[in-house]
């Protein structure tokens, strides 16, 4: 099968140059061209949630996509050494227009890929480092690193917060965690973390009381 890749970044750019670039190419080289896939989308989006990763999964050894240029398939260099890396995986063929690119089975295109997969990999592999060494240095500043705060894990946000003062004067009547989790109608781990992050910033134990009933009703 014979594909023609089209990708502009917007609504203003037409594809139809792209579209005639392809089908006189075809011409010349005495290609048909099977389907067609074209889309509007940046070039900075991952492949995989473009048409183009749909299309990649679908291809088979000996299938050939043809685009105007390398540029079509990525923004980034690295992006187009991934894609042009599984397409050899794949056994499909690659082909370029203005670049004069032949992405195939011969020997120079087998070490292209084994590059652009080893450049790949080197190229995630040091944003991992990059983004480890970022945070450790914002560790380092006493900058704070990870979730805001006041987002979706802050005490205002938790279903047991609306039940702070019973929970506070249960436990200073030494009711048990069972007790209280019972009344509250919730897991008893759910408690565990609320009372451990809002209450008690160290895991303090809890003993029961004889009166821990009534100390639970009369804060109700």
């Amino acid at each position: 099968m014979n594909y023609g890749y089209i990708r502009v970044s917007s609504d203003k750019q037409t594809v139809e140059n792209q579209r005639f670039e392809i089908r006189r190419f075809c011409e010349r080289e005495g290609l048909n061209i099977d389907g067609w896939i074209a889309e509007t989308v940046s070039g900075t989006m991952q492949f995989s949630r473009r048409r183009l990763g749909t299309l990649l999964k679908r291809t088979k050894r000996g299938d050939l996509i043809i685009c105007s240029e390398l540029s079509r398939l990525g923004r980034n260099l690295y992006m187009i050494m991934e894609i042009l890396s599984l397409c050899m995986k794949r056994g499909c063929r690659v082909w370029t227009i203005k670049d004069n690119y032949r992405l195939g089975e011969d020997i120079q295109s087998k070490i292209l890929a084994f590059a652009f997969g080893l450049s790949a990999e080197i190229e995630r592999n040091l944003i991992s480092q990059r983004t480890r060494d970022a945070l450790a240095r914002k560790k380092s500043e006493g900058k704070h690193v990870g979730r805001p705060y006041g987002s979706k894990s802050s005490q205002e946000t938790s279903p047991l917060f609306k039940h702070d003062r019973f929970i506070r004067q249960a436990i200073s009547e030494g009711c048990t965690q069972y007790v209280i989790s019972q009344r509250l109608k919730c897991s008893r781990s759910t408690l565990q973390r609320y009372i451990n992050r809002y209450i008690y910033k160290n895991n303090d134990t809890y003993t029961s009381c004889q009166d821990c009933q009534m100390a639970v009703s009369s804060a109700l």
